[in-house]
């Protein structure tokens, strides 16, 4: 309870409430303003942290300690940054000023990722399709340092202190060519392979996807059940134990929601163990697992034949395993519209069927299906055997019969329409169901088979027993997340994931640079050489080096046998490789493998987390990281994605330039950044309130001690008043507390306790407590002087903890606060220093549990207080005096005070009487019938004693014009 002229005004309010000229006060003094201002003095701050280099300060000052390295995962050089951007950002920018403060070197190199398909697109909107590749790459370079040079501007606009002037860019010259070299040591184990199978394909890409890239959106499609004709009836007979079928009329069917595969079929897959029924119905007889054909058990539990063929009656004829029909052919349901469809499709057996959805027998296009890919293949099908009618934009070639040309989803409605005339339709109904996207165009995209490269998840290398898939399992059994959950994620995916496609079909990216065989499709037999001598070059001309190689510079004679492999290496290859490109690559001086930390969003366990640790499993048998760190995304204040349709967008540039970047900064801080991030002007508002309370609480400490100098006024530790010993012990304890949080990555408790510290153990106990003696003690008095000691060390811890989050702000107060020695010996920054070592406290833990309990009875006084103040028998607490009677233990606590109880309590008088037992303690309130002393406010019997100085209290005419007066507790 406050009492005392507040000193948030400054000196005005020395004008204000002066008690005379003959009786002043040690009014605070600070150039620290109370309002930050942040959004105009921000930029002041980061202009001088430039021209100091204080990145390069830092880095002098942590030479020598041991390292922690975050590496950077880069951001897309396309587009301003947006808040996701921000979270990001900001949370590495704690993580590296937290470690620094555990005294670790802690650099942060920051990077950008520069090739790939959407800066491609841009250039296509800019300037259209027809440009060279040689244009392109030119175009794209350009445009991607344009955009790495905005982006930058905005995350050192946030606070993040970094190696602005030498970040990584994926698209450096060296970088480039290390990337080859790491494709060349790949290929030299034995990763990576060259084949036909089905990849995620997008038709406005016209390329490969990495799993990364697919996003899933509801999407309406036709669902339809199709028959196969019977080809071979008596092998169905002697499958089913007939001796002949009833019916020479008879179908398998299937179900699918893509007609567009139709045309692609080329077999039928049953699961071994399942049982199908023959079913004889009046659409001719129907084979389908036997818990699709099964009676309804009431009235209302309606079967497949019933809901989506309208059969009212039918006949189970007999029952087998689908193992039996194993081999049996029939006719393709195209056979009899036109004779270009006249094949067999033989029922293989597969044990990934399934009879969650459908007939229990699925139809087979091995161009356009991963598990029928893979099931013709181990039935001996060969690559040239299987039929790929879909082009790279979506359309079927001109060659298909019937429907050649056409986009394939305009085509489904024709597919349907014949597979009714040609009687093989069976159902057609419209579904809702959740499909593949590419996350760029937000267009469906299909699974299609082409000629890709490969790195086989499940391929033995020639130099380790174990496949990638085991080793990079082994890798994620290695590493720390947090949180803990993204373990079980990152395993999942990849114990299931398929091949990683290493082949784009563009031109902005780095090239897969092997010269193919003409005829064989075979590598040049030197291709690692071949390819070490094209990194050379490369590293001299960037990619471009190969887009303008003539063969024959390399091959001579041979030239004319290879030709140039087009495809470029996925861009998460690039990020990916960044372990071996960057930290032992164009940083290896600064950063070093493995890193200790990974951070990023939690879409990235499927990304950058994925790919870094497939190409370090395939390099180096380990992961790149120690430890995986994730956030989650940020949406409204009502819990709802970001988006610009919705109007709920926040810009990270708006905040920073209304109201400031630390707000910015406290905000991501103080969310539990593992689960989504809620941001909205509301809670931005209730942020700049927690900030003001912390800015006060600054203020102040660095007003109280603008007068005092350590070296001259310090007072020795043990000589301390006690309630300034227990204020550092209690600031050891929380300082102990926050750097636990901070080494474990928790970044929203630091906050939450620095809050409640500078609010209630400063603000309403001891800084509340410790204002008569800053303003009425002696200006040199020991009182005086014992308690500016503690808020000295008080202060130099706070700052230091506070600096991570509240970069801006720290410094400014650190400017403010250090003595010239200090300031000049800290590099002129607050960043160069590592968590405070506070005195050690001989009685730490008997005053920390005194107080704890003198907090408790002070609360119980606090709240009696304001009832009676509430009723109008006094105003402020100092027009009361208080009797406590206290039994026990709890009268001796109270009595050690003795005099200086009155202080603790913020009252004229406070009195304690010991009582035999609990039930006869309480707590009386009344009013002061003393003067109050013009000075300090006390009401005291003592006013006017001194016939000099009528207006005020001996005490004060003692702190002025004698000895001073004595203070011992507090």
């Amino acid at each position: 309870m406050s009492n005392k002229p507040s000193d948030q005004s400054g000196k005005k309010q020395q004008d204000k409430n002066k008690p005379g000229k003959e009786y002043p006060v040690n009014m605070p003094d600070t150039s620290f303003p109370m309002r930050g201002n942040l959004a105009k003095r921000e930029p002041e701050w980061i202009k001088e942290w430039q021209d100091k280099k204080i990145y390069q300060r830092i880095r002098k000052a942590a030479k020598g300690r041991p390292q922690f390295i975050l590496h950077d995962g880069p951001p897309y050089a396309n587009g301003d940054i947006h808040i996701g951007h921000a979270v990001n950002k900001i949370l590495k920018d704690i993580v590296i000023k937290s470690r620094g403060l555990a005294g670790f070197d802690a650099p942060y190199v920051p990077g950008w990722d520069c090739h790939g398909m959407p800066i491609e697109i841009q250039i296509e909107k800019m300037y259209g399709k027809n440009l060279s590749a040689t244009e392109v790459q030119a175009k794209a370079r350009a445009y991607a340092k344009e955009q790495v040079e905005r982006q930058k501007k905005d995350f050192i606009r946030l606070g993040v202190l970094g190696d602005w002037d030498n970040p990584y860019l994926t698209m450096n010259h060296q970088n480039e060519a290390n990337e080859i070299r790491a494709l060349a040591r790949l290929i030299e184990k034995g990763y990576v392979f060259r084949g036909l199978k089905p990849v995620n394909w997008c038709f406005d890409c016209g390329s490969a996807l990495a799993e990364a890239e697919v996003e899933y959106q509801d999407r309406r499609d036709p669902e339809i059940d199709v028959g196969f004709p019977f080809a071979e009836p008596e092998k169905i007979a002697a499958a089913f134990g007939l001796d002949s079928l009833p019916l020479s009329q008879g179908y398998a069917v299937i179900w699918t929601t893509t007609p567009w595969t139709i045309p692609g079929n080329q077999a039928l897959n049953v699961h071994p163990e399942f049982e199908y029924a023959l079913v004889e119905t009046e659409k001719g007889l129907l084979i389908i697992a036997e818990e699709r054909a099964k009676l309804p058990s009431s009235e209302t539990d309606r079967t497949l034949l019933q809901k989506r063929y309208g059969l009212e009656t039918w006949k189970i004829l007999a029952t087998t395993q689908g193992a039996k029909l194993e081999g049996i052919r029939f006719r393709h349901p195209l056979y009899d519209a036109h004779e270009g469809y006249r094949r067999f499709s033989p029922v293989y057996s597969e044990e990934y069927v399934t009879l969650d959805t459908g007939t229990g027998i699925v139809h087979s296009a091995p161009a356009y299906g991963v598990d029928d890919f893979l099931s013709c293949k181990s039935h001996g099908m060969k690559d040239d055997e299987i039929l790929n009618p879909v082009m790279g934009n979506g359309h079927y070639v001109s060659s298909l019969p019937l429907f050649g040309g056409m986009m394939i989803w305009d085509a489904s409605k024709l597919i349907c329409n014949t597979l009714r005339e040609a009687g093989t339709l069976l159902n057609l109904d419209m579904m809702t169901h959740s499909y593949m996207h590419c996350w760029r165009h937000k267009t469906p995209i299909v699974y299609r088979a082409t000629s890709q490269w490969f790195a086989g998840m499940d391929v033995k290398p020639n130099d380790t027993d174990m496949t990638l898939r085991e080793t990079a399992l082994k890798g994620v059994e290695q590493t720390t997340f947090y949180p803990d959950w993204g373990k079980a994620r990152l395993q999942g995916m990849i114990a299931n994931r398929p091949d990683w496609t290493l082949s784009r079909q563009r031109q902005w990216g780095v090239p897969m640079a092997f010269f193919v065989h003409r005829e064989t499709g075979e590598l040049h037999p030197k291709t690692l050489e071949l390819l070490e001598e094209i990194a050379k070059r490369v590293e001299k001309e960037g990619i471009e080096a190969w887009q303008t190689l003539d063969p024959k510079e390399l091959l001579g004679d041979e030239a004319g046998q290879y030709e140039k492999n087009r495809d470029t290496l996925d861009v998460w290859f690039d990020s990916g490789a960044t372990h071996l490109t960057v930290l032992r690559g164009s940083h290896a001086r600064e950063l070093r493998f493995p890193a200790d930390l990974y951070l990023e969003g939690s879409d990235q366990h499927r990304g950058w987390f994925h790919s870094s640790l497939l190409t370090s499993s395939m390099l180096d048998g380990c992961p790149p990281y120690k430890m995986l760190l994730t956030h989650g995304f940020v949406v409204d204040g009502e819990g709802r994605k970001m988006s610009k349709s919705m109007g709920n967008v926040i810009a990270p540039q708006k905040v920073f330039d209304t109201l400031g970047a630390d707000i910015l900064r406290l905000w991501v801080a103080s969310t539990d950044y593992s689960g989504e991030l809620s941001i909205s002007d509301e809670i931005l508002k209730r942020v700049t309130e927690s900030y003001r309370r912390i800015r006060n609480t600054l203020r102040f400490l660095l007003s109280n001690t603008a007068d005092f100098d350590a070296t001259r006024d310090a007072v020795a530790i043990d000589e301390l008043l006690e309630v300034d010993r227990y204020a550092l012990a209690s600031m050891k304890s929380l300082q102990t507390e926050i750097m636990a949080h901070y080494d474990k990555f928790e970044f929203h408790p630091v906050v939450a306790k620095l809050q409640t510290y500078c609010s209630e153990e400063l603000g309403s106990l001891y800084l509340d407590i410790l204002k008569d003696r800053l303003y009425t003690s002696g200006e040199v008095s020991r009182a005086r002087r014992s308690a500016q000691t503690a808020l000295w060390h008080i202060t130099h811890a706070l700052l230091r903890l506070m600096a991570p989050i509240l970069s801006f702000t720290s410094e400014e107060a650190w400017k403010a606060f250090a003595s010239p020695e200090e300031f000049e010996a800290s590099g002129e920054t607050l960043f160069t220093l590592t968590a405070y070592s506070l005195p050690e406290i001989k009685d730490e833990n008997a005053l920390l549990d005194k107080f704890g309990k003198l907090k408790e009875i002070r609360a119980d006084v606090m709240k009696r207080l304001e009832e009676v103040r509430i009723s109008g028998q006094i105003g402020s607490s100092l027009q009361a005096e208080i009797e406590i009677r206290a039994s026990g233990a709890k009268f001796d606590l109270l009595k050690s005070l003795d005099d200086d109880l009155k202080f603790l309590m913020i009252t004229s008088r406070a009195d304690v009487i010991r009582v035999p037992d609990v039930a006869s303690e309480s707590i009386t309130v009344k009013p002061s019938q003393y003067q109050k002393c013009e000075r300090c406010w006390h009401y005291r019997s003592d006013v006017g004693s001194d016939p000099k100085h009528p207006q005020i209290c001996a005490r004060c005419a003692a702190n002025l014009f004698g000895k001073g007066e004595k203070r011992e507790f507090v």
